[in-house]
């Protein structure tokens, strides 16, 4: 067995107290001969954690076929100390081959039982709406965010590569090995600010600014965020246009300027104006001759409005507009005020993570990457 540490810098991270302090947590990535227990073995453990203000990387590397259970001991007794483990897509793979393993051997994985998991690939899948991503890969995301490897060979090329290693002792191909799993455990820290475009759906939101455009009948509104993103994303929606850029949501969305119906409550209470095209409650509709009224229905249990109107995309504590009932569309009266643009604002952005950030279901979830890419 060899284990080799080292320190490192990243230029930004991610603040992860939502998730645990960054003093606990550690993030891992395995190497193995194949994809089965059975038929395989780990040949190189990656753990990576933050302590004293730096960056450290430490790798254990099974220099012989006889060193696995070695460096599983030693990595089962380092691991311990810590509450979270990191992995991408470690709870489909890395956290079961270790246990499999290590039962191979009698050994107790109390410890990897007891240790929370945070598995970056399940929590990042909804944002691969948002970004318009091809795929999850790791490689998709670090080239997202402009993160730059050395090592460019998959997975699959490494098994190989360590079979000769052991057959020539080739210290070149030692560090070849070294590096692919370098790279990767590296990429994790790095990729975990993409967690905020999740976040600042959640985050705390002030507003910033807002617009009515007369010529474009269309609704411009900044909201400042508690969180930042790293990149900027702009996404046309249903409803509308929506843009994140630092830590700010800009919103643009048209509105429709004309008349629009409001539909009253317990139509059974109205009577319908035919000659006006307008209800009117029974206490007003009895004064009205018998011959100009009738008996409103749901559909006729209405009063008209000319105005600049908003769509919705739920049923919230505006007064609702449509133009027919049978219509699906809400629409509330545009008011130019600063708590009405912000609750309209959290309105249509419920929509919007919806739309753009939408929770893969069960039976609908992405098939995990290919571990040897």
């Amino acid at each position: 067995m060899v284990v080799i540490s080292k320190t490192f810098s990243i230029p930004q991270f991610y603040d992860s107290h939502a998730i645990a302090p960054l003093k606990d947590l550690v993030f891992l990535d395995i190497e193995t001969t194949g994809l089965t227990p059975a038929t395989s073995s780990i040949y190189l453990i990656g753990a990576v954690y933050h302590q004293q203000m730096e960056w450290h990387i430490r790798q254990w590397f099974s220099d012989s076929l006889n060193s696995e259970q070695e460096i599983l001991e030693d990595f089962f007794s380092f691991i311990k100390n810590y509450q979270v483990v990191v992995s991408f897509n470690g709870e489909t793979f890395d956290l079961p081959f270790l246990k499999k393993c290590a039962a191979a051997y009698g050994l107790n994985t109390d410890v990897l039982d007891n240790i929370r998991s945070f598995d970056l690939y399940r929590h990042l899948r909804p944002v691969k709406t948002l970004l318009q991503l091809e795929n999850l890969k790791l490689a998709t995301l670090e080239s997202y965010l402009n993160i730059s490897r050395l090592d460019q060979a998959t997975g699959k090329e490494m098994i190989a590569v360590y079979h000769d290693y052991l057959e020539t002792g080739d210290k070149r191909l030692y560090q070849v090995l070294l590096l692919h799993n370098e790279d990767d455990l590296k990429a994790l820290p790095q990729i975990m600010p993409l967690l905020s475009y999740l976040d600042i759906f959640r985050s705390e939101w002030t507003l910033a600014g807002y617009s009515l455009s007369t010529a474009s009948s269309s609704l411009t509104i900044v909201v400042d965020c508690s969180v930042k993103v790293p990149v900027a994303v702009t996404r046309e929606l249903p409803l509308c246009r929506l843009s994140i850029r630092a830590n700010q949501i800009i919103i643009e969305i048209r509105a429709f300027v004309g008349e629009l119906k409001y539909f009253f409550d317990n139509y059974k209470d109205y009577y319908y104006l035919p000659d006006e095209d307008r209800a009117v409650h029974k206490k007003v509709g009895q004064y009205v001759d018998p011959e100009h009224r009738v008996q409103a229905s749901a559909s006729t249990c209405y009063t008209k409005k000319s105005s600049t109107f908003l769509p919705l995309s739920h049923e919230d504590m505006f007064d609702l507009y449509k133009e027919e009932y049978s219509s699906k569309q809400l629409f509330t009266e545009y008011i130019a005020d600063p708590d009405f643009i912000l609750a309209y604002a959290h309105n249509v952005l419920e929509d919007a993570l919806r739309c753009a950030v939408p929770v893969p279901s069960e039976e609908a979830q992405e098939a995990p990457p290919e571990l040897f890419s």
